[in-house]
């Protein structure tokens, strides 16, 4: 059978978008993409598909499917297209371990690492005040994560099994924005990727392969759609 292209709303250079994007193309799924404005998120026709008015939003018309929250969209995926278990494991206990790593990385490694940009970045220009207390919590929290991975990472190359997962490249994207986002941080509380360096070494492998390459080369464009 030949699949129709699964609809991917989205906005570049966002990490939870591409963490999606990425796992189209390691299943080489057909897509494409819808582009969202800013001004739209929150708004008809949109919150129609995600009445959370966030990116990103996936409609499979494979299945009938319209599935909002990245963490969703990827084990949807995964179910329904990676029968072969080219990034996923259907054996006992390492399916349910790729799932712990994608459950910590949406509860424990995106939202800080969110926080983390909001205050450098953007806080002060919205709201005329910079908040250090808010910096340092979130910026340790960065590192905290860092270190958690970088400590499992030291036994094994990859954080599940024997191979690269749905669950490592699930953290890709936003571990790729550390240093721009933590760049204005000093002294004690800057990223020192050396201070992490089986996480560096693994975040290496996962931006050499050539679905996060693709990504990587389209985020100053608006619409992508699969080779």
């Amino acid at each position: 059978m030949t699949l129709k292209p699964i609809k991917l709303y989205w906005r570049n250079q966002v990490p939870n978008p591409s963490k999606v994007l990425i796992i189209l193309e390691e299943l080489n799924l057909p897509y494409e993409s819808s582009w969202v404005e800013l001004d739209g998120l929150k708004q008809k026709p949109y919150t129609d598909v995600n009445p959370n008015g966030r990116v990103p939003a996936i409609v499979d018309p494979n299945h009938n499917v319209t599935l909002w929250e990245s963490g969703a969209i990827v084990q949807y995926l995964i179910d329904t297209y990676d029968k072969d278990n080219k990034i996923s494991y259907s054996s006992f206990p390492d399916k349910y371990l790729t799932q712990q790593w994608s459950y910590y990385q949406a509860s424990g490694q995106g939202p800080y690492f969110g926080q983390a940009a909001w205050f450098n970045l953007f806080h002060e220009k919205v709201y005329g005040e910079s908040p250090e207390s808010a910096k340092v919590r979130y910026g340790a929290e960065v590192k905290r994560v860092a270190g958690v991975l970088d400590g499992v990472l030291a036994k094994s190359e990859w954080l599940v099994g024997d191979k690269c997962t749905y669950a490592d490249l699930a953290f890709t994207m936003w571990n790729a924005q550390i240093a721009f986002f933590m760049g204005s941080r000093t002294g004690e509380h800057a990223w020192n990727p050396d201070e992490f360096p089986h996480f560096t070494k693994w975040q290496n492998a996962c931006l050499s392969r050539d679905s996060v390459k693709k990504v990587l080369s389209v985020l100053n464009d608006k619409e992508v759609k699969s080779s």
